[in-house]
């Protein structure tokens, strides 16, 4: 009676690890991995390539997308993804493409073809970063979208963390940000990347495009002090940071220029006060550009309206 029930009880697990498994062909056929389901894998393999010498590429994609996915533990299968995805780009496929080589480089990491997958999918991520290629959907050629993009470019730094290629792709998902206006985004990706790879090539642009992107958030109207300050320091430390870089002399230019843009904000403020009668706030605005400016327009300006106001 025991042994029949142990017999029954172990049935009934099998049965059921059966039934779980049930709604993925893929698990099913792994499951077996018998000479039977090689054999079926590797013949829907030479189809494809059938289809694909043939110049059917809409039928050799399928195809070969079929065999990866239902045989991928046969020995074909990471070239019938590489291929997949290959055909996708030449078509003009950019996302299905980048989605082939990503489901490639997760899955067949053993495989000789994975750098080459690896450069591939960096290289269409860049592309697409700098408007060079657009994606085909229908017919229609149609730009990707700036999240789109800056998707592509994290999963090319995930893949090879640490590397040349990671360290490229988080550059230019800042580089997106800054250009799309999202000052916050772009600061924060470039601190990342000097964070995480403080010795590689972009670091330095990095970090000197974060004084460029506070600069450029003062120029569409955040000119508050707390932001101009902010810039300022960027451009120090990355001057304290690597000394020597080519764009040194430009961040020292640059700081100077954010020394002009002190005495403007200074000057409109003293005119606020002096416009709304508050001249005792204006005399202490107007008498500080006059010592700290020396000289200039703003200077002369402050002279005049203190003069004004009996001094």
């Amino acid at each position: 009676m025991m042994r029949r029930t142990l017999f029954s009880l172990s049935g009934l697990v099998v049965a059921t690890l059966l039934a779980g498994c049930g709604s993925d062909p893929d698990m099913m056929l792994m499951a077996g991995n018998n000479q039977g389901a090689i054999a079926e894998g590797n013949a829907l393999y030479q189809q494809a390539k059938q289809a694909d010498d043939a110049g059917q590429t809409g039928k050799a994609i399928k195809l070969y997308d079929r065999t990866a996915t239902r045989y991928s533990y046969i020995d074909n299968a990471p070239q019938a993804r590489f291929r997949q995805a290959e055909l996708l780009e030449q078509n003009g496929e950019v996302l299905k493409a980048f989605k082939a080589y990503q489901e490639f480089l997760t899955r067949f990491q053993g495989s000789g073809l994975y750098s080459t997958a690896l450069s591939r999918q960096a290289n269409m991520a860049n592309a697409a970063a700098e408007g060079e290629i657009k994606n085909s959907f229908l017919g229609l050629k149609t730009r990707l979208s700036v999240e789109k993009i800056v998707e592509m470019l994290g999963q090319v730094r995930d893949n090879a963390p640490k590397s040349a290629t990671a360290a490229k792709a988080q550059f230019m998902i800042g580089e997106l940000h800054r250009k799309d206006k999202k000052a916050a985004k772009a600061i924060a990706a470039y601190r990342q990347l000097v964070r995480d790879q403080p010795d590689c090539k972009e670091a330095p642009d990095a970090m000197f495009q974060i004084g460029v992107a506070l600069t450029e958030e003062a120029d569409r109207g955040n000119q508050n002090m707390a932001t101009i300050d902010l810039a300022r320091e960027a451009f120090n430390d990355y001057l304290n940071q690597y000394p020597g870089h080519h764009r040194n002399a430009e961040a020292r230019q640059r700081i100077a220029g954010l020394g002009g843009r002190d005495l403007d904000r200074s000057f409109e403020i003293a005119e606020y006060y002096f416009k709304t009668g508050q001249f005792g706030s204006a005399k202490v605005y107007y008498r500080d550009i006059v010592k700290r400016s020396g000289s200039g327009k703003l200077h002369d300006k402050s002279k005049a309206r203190l003069r004004e106001m009996g001094e």
